[in-house]
């Protein structure tokens, strides 16, 4: 009988749904790499002092040197919030489905949640397209970029019909380790071309309204009006905030209305933390990245 009770309080154990945990010391805020880690503190310091007033605990902000620091950090437990690429997202949730879960997405001006990988490359390299770029070095940003590496790293080759292993079509295909760093290899000659992120929308000589291109313009790392896009993807789904799944679910609460309000809030902060122009965040769910999780799944097997 002893064995019977034990074994049925085992499986109890075993099965029932993780709870949420009644109270936390501290909030951690994860910032995915794509700019230098002082201005993605610099970008993100203005939520930090809102979540402190609206949660009422101390508030860090990490800044991992790649994606994947962000990812483990979430999945692990060591933080709590992050605004992830959809790429992203779906490894954490290939890793653990119960880590994390979508609440907002960031929007564009016209309303859409989605954007582009863009190519691009040196006005002066004479490179206009890919057929320029047969035996030439080619940058992607992150492995666990969805912009920077998954979409491109299928939907090129589509376009080349060639693989991306070096010397097959490109010279060289190399990770320069974010879409900041994309940016900056592309300027110095590094690399030939590379792609980065941007809404589409708006200027190009402004770096678009919103994504890296943006905030490489912003902070003086590029003048537009030196460089080319030379490639441009499918729409792609803007990647999710995600919040720690075992959060206390008041938390989860005060940070889905804090973010989901910035827009209204403070117009400035907004612009900050999404990477340029907005209509604000919206609030989004799992479904939308099952085309993503799909894809990363097929790329591992």
């Amino acid at each position: 009988m002893k064995r019977l009770l034990a074994a049925l309080i085992t499986s109890v154990a075993l099965t029932a749904p993780t709870l949420a945990e009644d109270k936390i010391a501290e909030f951690r805020i994860g910032i995915l790499g794509g700019e230098n880690a002082q201005d993605r503190l610099t970008s993100y310091e203005c939520l930090r002092k809102y979540t402190e007033e609206a949660i009422g605990v101390p508030v860090k902000l990490f800044t991992p040197a790649d994606y994947d620091g962000v990812i483990q950090g979430l999945v692990g437990g060591s933080l709590d919030m992050a605004w992830l690429g959809a790429s992203a997202y779906a490894k954490a949730y290939l890793t653990d489905p119960e880590a994390v879960e979508p609440v907002l997405v960031k929007t564009n001006l016209d309303g859409s949640f989605t954007y582009f990988s863009i190519g691009f490359a040196r006005k002066d390299s004479g490179v206009t397209g890919l057929a320029d770029m047969k035996g030439k070095k080619f940058g992607f940003g992150d492995p666990n970029s969805t912009s920077g590496y998954l979409i491109p790293s299928i939907e090129i080759p589509k376009e080349t019909g060639a693989t991306m292993d070096n010397g097959v079509y490109f010279g060289e295909v190399v990770f320069t380790g974010g879409h900041e760093q994309t940016i900056v290899a592309v300027v110095n000659k590094d690399v030939d071309a590379g792609v980065t992120w941007a809404d589409g929308q708006g200027e190009w000589e402004d770096g678009y309204n919103s994504g890296a291109l943006r905030k490489a313009v912003d902070s003086g790392i590029v003048d537009m009006n030196d460089i080319v896009e030379i490639w441009r993807s499918k729409p792609i789904p803007e990647g999710p905030i995600v919040l720690r799944r075992a959060l206390p679910n008041d938390v989860k609460t005060k940070m889905t209305e804090l973010v989901g309000g910035m827009y209204e809030k403070d117009k400035d902060c907004t612009y900050s933390i999404a990477a340029g122009e907005t209509a604000g965040f919206k609030p989004i769910g799992h479904d939308a990245y099952q085309t993503m999780i799909d894809l990363r799944k097929a790329q591992t097997n």
